[in-house]
């Protein structure tokens, strides 16, 4: 059974690159709202990438394929 709608331990993120791509979208996201003078869009994407970033590099412990 699943672990939830965002498991970000799933086998799925094992490769580097999917976790790179998914935490750096969500920041480089922010940076463009920033930019554009959106600071709620910014804050909400900043911190769901710094929250991903958390999540896929420092406490990522990947389960065993189901």
């Amino acid at each position: 059974m699943g672990r939830g709608l965002y498991d970000l331990d799933h086998p799925w993120f094992r490769p580097l690159w999917r976790r790179v791509l998914v935490a750096g979208t969500a920041l480089g996201w922010g940076v463009f709202e920033l930019a554009q003078g959106s600071p709620g869009f910014a804050l909400l994407f900043l911190a769901l990438g710094a929250y991903a970033a958390w999540r896929l590099f420092v406490t990522f412990n990947p389960r065993e394929d189901e």
